[in-house]
This record gives C-alpha cells, structure tokens and sequence, in this order.
C-alpha cells in the first residue's frame, strides 16, 4: 500500500507526490502496486463557480487521470486494476420520480459534462487491458465533513432549515458503506465499468434536514429557504443542492454488496454517536 499526493505524508505508509499541473510523477509510486484507486479532485462545493473554478474542477480530474494513464504506458508494472472515484451529478439533477441506472444517460449541465469526461478519460486504462471500476458516489454522510457537516451545523445552531422546496431528492450514502464498496471493488475482480455509489432510501432535503434535527435534537422552526437567495449566494453551484436526482444501487447489490446503514435516521445516529 502507498499513498500518492501534493506532499509526502509521514507515517508506515510509503508516501510519493505528483504535480499534475506540471504533469511530474514519482515513478516510484507504481512499482509492486496492483491496484491504483483514483480520488483526486478538486471539491466542487469548496468555492464558488468562478470560470477559472470551474476549470480547476474539471483540470483536476481529467489531467490527474491523463498522467496516471501516461505513466502507467512509459513505465513497467504490475497495475491489474483501476479503482476511480465519479459521482452521481453524471446524471446532471432534476426532481423526477424515477430512479436513475448506470445505463441512464448523462446530463448537460456543468458538473454532468465534467463527470462524463472524467469517466472518459478513466476508461483509456481498459486500453492498457487493466480492470476499470467507476463509482458514481452520491452525497456522502461523514461525521468529519462533507455535505453533513454543512447542513448539521445550523441545525446545532437553532437555525436549521430546507433549501429550496425541500422536496428535491437526496441520494446519500454513510461513508463506512463508501469505504466497503471500495474495498469491495478490489476485491471482486468480476466488477468491471459503472457502479452508482449510493443508498437503497433517497430521503428528500426536507426529510434529511429534519431528521438531522430529531436525532441532534435541535428544534426546526426557520422556514425553508428559497431558491433564489441560494442562487444569489451559490451562484451556478446552487441547482446542485435545489435540484437533486434518485439514483439506484441495484446493479452494485446484484454484484453482492450488502448495505450496513438501509435509513438514513440509522445512519445519522452513527455518525452523531446518538445512543438509542
């Protein structure tokens, strides 16, 4: 096991850095490596969507994996497998009652277009006879960031609220189920192409948001908030939390996952270290 980043981590575990700007590589991180499992990216609810944001967040995915690709093609090495990290905003978002599938098509919005390129460049390994796995990871529930911590925190405040109607759908997944699908992505070497990362119960924004009230045990008294100051102050970013998609896990169960957190009230109780 290595880990590969902007600096060296101190620790057991060997540490190598990159600089995909500047397309240089430590070839040593891939010697006696079998599989490499690709997160990088810039976060795209950091900042706001300026043009050159925008270009950073799509930079960063795409030109990371191209050096990973390129190394692996001037270098020798025992690289069976490709593990990469996408995202369900592939499917771009909209409030529908139907559940979205790997075989759905991509959406044209910004953060859709990303993901599709991203997923492009990801599949160029499958030309160098390497396994390929994509986990389009939904909104991920993690006590230590994240969208959670966002939304948890005006709630511990007294100033909880939905966003927007309230009614768009949230497809959220606990981080331990996240970690296991990757670790089962390894592992099983029958996976192969696109697998939705995301819980069996999408809950709405106005469910998650209460029920991160209830578990906190915080009163919910503001009224939601609309979606046009969100516009005002997220700018393009705002249809990523006013909007929102269902998305299935079906084929990633019929692979043999088996969920840990099935509700999100479970989840949040986990992660919130509520006693019941």
């Amino acid at each position: 096991m290595s880990h590969l980043g902007r600096n060296k981590k101190p620790g057991p575990v060997p540490s190598f850095v990159w600089d995909v700007e500047k397309k240089q590589i430590d070839p040593e991180a891939i010697v006696n490596v079998d599989t490499i499992i690709h997160l990088a990216g810039a976060g795209v609810a950091d900042k706001r969507w300026t043009k050159k944001r925008k270009r950073e967040i799509r930079d960063s995915r795409i030109h990371s994996t191209e050096l990973l690709f390129q190394t692996l093609t001037d270098n020798t090495h025992t690289v069976s497998s490709v593990i990469s990290a996408s995202a369900i905003g592939y499917y771009g978002f909209g409030i529908t009652d139907n559940f979205l599938t790997e075989e759905s098509p991509s959406g044209a919005d910004f953060l859709a277009t990303v993901t599709r390129e991203w997923e492009q460049a990801v599949e160029e390994f499958t030309s160098l006879n390497l396994r390929v796995v994509k986990l389009r990871i939904g909104i991920v529930l993690s006590e230590k960031g994240g969208a959670l911590k966002s939304m948890a925190l005006p709630v511990r405040l007294g100033i909880g609220a939905p966003l927007g109607s309230g009614q768009q759908p949230v497809s959220w997944i606990h981080i331990d189920d996240l970690c296991s699908m990757f670790i089962k992505a390894i592992e099983d070497k029958t996976m192969h192409g696109a697998y939705n990362a995301a819980g069996l119960n999408p809950v709405t924004n106005k469910e998650l948001t209460k029920t991160i009230a209830e578990v906190l045990q915080k009163p919910l008294w503001a009224p939601a908030i609309p979606a046009f100051i969100l516009k005002l102050v997220l700018g393009d970013m705002a249809d990523m939390i006013i909007r929102g998609n269902k998305i299935s896990p079906q084929k990633i169960q019929q692979a043999g996952f088996k969920f840990k957190y099935l509700n999100v009230r479970d989840a949040l109780s986990d992660l919130f270290k509520v006693v019941k």
